[in-house]
């Protein structure tokens, strides 16, 4: 016997070859197409990231010219301050910030008023010289100064003069770009330009110097470069707005500068503006924050108000009964946790004027009325 075995018929085989062909050309499809999509969407991604780059670097380059823009604008307000009015050339000389008293201002007002530290134009009534961007030189009168602060406000015969933009001191914030302007060493590297970063806030500093120690409170600290001849210049944000007017720098740690808020001299600026004179109410005490506290009393503390550590004799609050030692909370009902929170709420007050305290003595609370004098 044998086996038989069955041949396929040709229309099998046909239709088995049909098949295979059909097969094997949608594979061929589906693989050139697949191959089509990757070199379209490789294309399209290199296309994608050409426009990244170009749109970063576009970007990159408007905030730069943004940036020489801004500061183009500033310089043209930053002035040379001198105590001698020809100043020759201060690199060659030894200490000149200090003998030839040159410094930096800012002019805050067209009418020709121009706002610097105390230590650079001195007292009040007294000369300086100022020397504008475009070489002019005029002579100055010190309409104000506060030597606690270290601020003053100078006043030239000059008009239609362009002023700095005033910010929000209140408002900066740590990390934020910041740029200081001024004389570093004379009138060979006036107007420079360092910048950095708002690198502290309500910063307090001791500072021991032959009239004793002090400290100034509240102060923005940053990284940019400020030397002795950058006094009294401005410490502006990206924006050009001036937040702080440089003012001191500890010589022993390298890259740590202070400048005073613009916000508590506001008021002044703008009686200045306004009235062309700023009589100045005085409460006659000195208090501190209480950041200032560890540095005179370990054992003293407290949350939040300032603590009055003098009252001036025969001062308007001398007779009212606030006592040394108390901690004022309120001043007319409006929290205050800074002593500079007190002088930008009295600068605002006119002689004459009562104010009501609120303060802590011994974990009670007083309500205490002062009648405003004038400060001399």
């Amino acid at each position: 016997m044998y086996e038989y075995k069955r041949r396929p018929s040709k229309i099998k085989k046909i239709f088995m070859t049909f098949v295979l062909i059909i097969t094997i050309a949608s594979a061929s499809i589906f693989i050139y197409d697949m191959y089509i999509n990757i070199d379209v969407y490789s294309e399209e991604s290199n296309t994608i990231a050409s426009r990244t780059s170009y749109i970063d670097q576009t970007q990159n380059i408007q905030g730069e010219e943004k940036n020489v823009n801004v500061l183009e604008n500033v310089v043209k307000s930053v002035v040379g301050i001198s105590k001698i009015k020809n100043t020759g050339n201060a690199i060659f000389l030894n200490n000149s910030t200090e003998d030839l008293g040159l410094g930096t201002g800012m002019i805050v007002s067209s009418k020709g008023y121009i706002l610097t530290n105390w230590h650079v134009a001195g007292n009040k009534y007294s000369s300086c010289y100022i020397t504008l961007e475009n070489g002019s030189i005029y002579n100055g009168t010190v309409m104000w100064a506060d030597s606690d602060l270290d601020l003053a406000i100078v006043k030239i015969s000059a008009t239609n003069l362009e002023a700095v933009i005033l910010g929000d001191s209140d408002n900066i914030e740590l990390g934020e770009k910041a740029y200081a302007i001024g004389n570093p060493i004379g009138v060979e590297f006036q107007r420079t330009v360092t910048s950095g970063i708002i690198s502290g806030i309500d910063r307090t500093i001791k500072i021991d110097d032959e009239n004793g120690t002090s400290y100034m409170e509240d102060l923005i600290q940053t990284d940019a470069t400020i030397n002795p001849g950058n006094s009294g210049g401005p410490l502006i944000n990206s924006r050009g707005e001036v937040v702080g007017i440089n003012s001191v720098k500890i010589e022993n740690a390298e890259g740590i500068g202070f400048a005073i808020p613009i916000n508590i001299v506001k008021p002044i600026i703008e009686s200045f503006e306004t009235n062309a004179s700023f009589e100045e109410a005085n409460i006659g005490i000195f208090a501190y924050d209480k950041n200032v506290i560890p540095y005179l009393n370990s054992n003293l503390k407290f949350n939040s108000g300032i603590y009055v550590a003098q009252i001036t004799k025969d001062g308007p609050s001398y007779n009212s009964g606030l006592k040394e030692g108390d901690i004022i909370t309120k001043i007319d009902n409006i929290e205050i946790n800074k002593m500079s929170e007190l002088r930008k709420y009295i600068y605002t007050k006119k002689v004459g004027e009562e104010v009501s305290l609120t303060v802590l003595r011994n974990n009670r609370e007083y309500n205490i009325q002062v009648i405003l004098g004038k400060k001399t």
